[in-house]
């Protein structure tokens, strides 16, 4: 079971946090919303841990011969390539029919979403700063499902900050996994084959500039946007997990794993303890 469990990472699951992001910032909890986005993010969970499965099963030779990655359960041999094509194929159906409880566009949005991970397994991956705007749009998928796939208006604003956030998130990791291999002396046939397109000075800029834009666009976001005004007091707390995983990354090799680092770090859980604690107080002050 454990190992099973190692397949589907549901630590990654937090990720799928995105798709409550039109029920928090527009305060709908009422109408049904809420179970929808619950049903949505339990959805996004089967499509992540299949997605997660077909990237296993493809890269599965070259993760054998990888000094980390050859303890996965099908690198190491614990789980068949036979039971693993199984598992995935549960769990795209699985998805795609839980996905149609919610609306037709939840369906539309989910069958978007593996379409644009096989694509990014067997293509997509391996071309410079294409391969990170892929897992940003996948982000934005979750965005979609949260508002407009449970009947919820969305927020340009909302999509911009977004972008922005899950960009610098995806360049952040780049840039960590240019540095390990490094460290680890990992031969160039055993990286990850878009890396040697990328340079420490390039990412260096492009995680400036993502960084930036996340803040100006929350800020945006929640002042003139769609979202609630008083919401701008917890700009502190993004400032500050922007500038905390920035240090991790830079002073502790951190930035592969975003969901890993999040969970693991307590000034960032901290942080987003006190996000979520002024949300609260917010929230309540609103109905009063």
């Amino acid at each position: 079971m454990k190992q099973y469990l190692k397949l589907f990472r549901p630590y990654q699951w937090v990720k799928n946090m995105f798709c409550f992001a039109g029920v928090a910032f527009g305060f709908h909890f009422t109408d049904g919303y809420l179970l929808k986005a619950i049903l949505g993010f339990i959805v996004f969970c089967a499509a992540a841990s299949s997605v997660y499965i077909l990237n296993d099963i493809l890269d599965v030779e070259a993760d054998r011969s990888h000094p980390r990655k050859r303890n996965r359960p099908l690198a190491s041999g614990v789980i068949s390539i036979k039971t693993a094509r199984k598992i995935y194929l549960v769990l795209a159906i699985f998805t795609l029919l839980g996905s149609l409880l919610i609306s037709k566009l939840a369906l539309l949005i989910v069958a978007s979403y593996l379409i644009l991970n096989v694509y990014y397994s067997k293509i997509g991956k391996h071309i410079v700063i294409l391969d990170v705007f892929i897992i940003s749009f996948g982000f934005l998928l979750r965005v979609f499902m949260g508002t407009l796939g449970i009947g919820i208006p969305l927020s340009e604003w909302l999509i911009l900050c977004v972008i922005m956030l899950t960009l610098f998130l995806g360049f952040a990791k780049r840039r960590s996994e240019l540095l390990q291999c490094e460290v680890d002396n990992i031969s160039l046939n055993l990286r990850r084959s878009v890396l040697e397109h990328y340079e420490p000075k390039m990412l260096d800029i492009f995680l400036a500039i993502t960084a930036t834009s996340s803040v100006i666009s929350y800020a945006l976001f929640v002042v003139i946007g769609k979202g609630q005004q008083y919401l701008i007091y917890t700009i502190l707390f993004v400032i500050y997990g922007i500038f905390r995983y920035i240090y991790l990354l830079y002073s502790h090799d951190k930035g592969q794993d975003t969901a890993n680092d999040l969970l693991d770090d307590k000034h960032l859980i901290i942080t987003v303890v006190l996000w979520i604690t002024t949300y609260i107080t917010i929230f309540l002050m609103a109905k009063l």
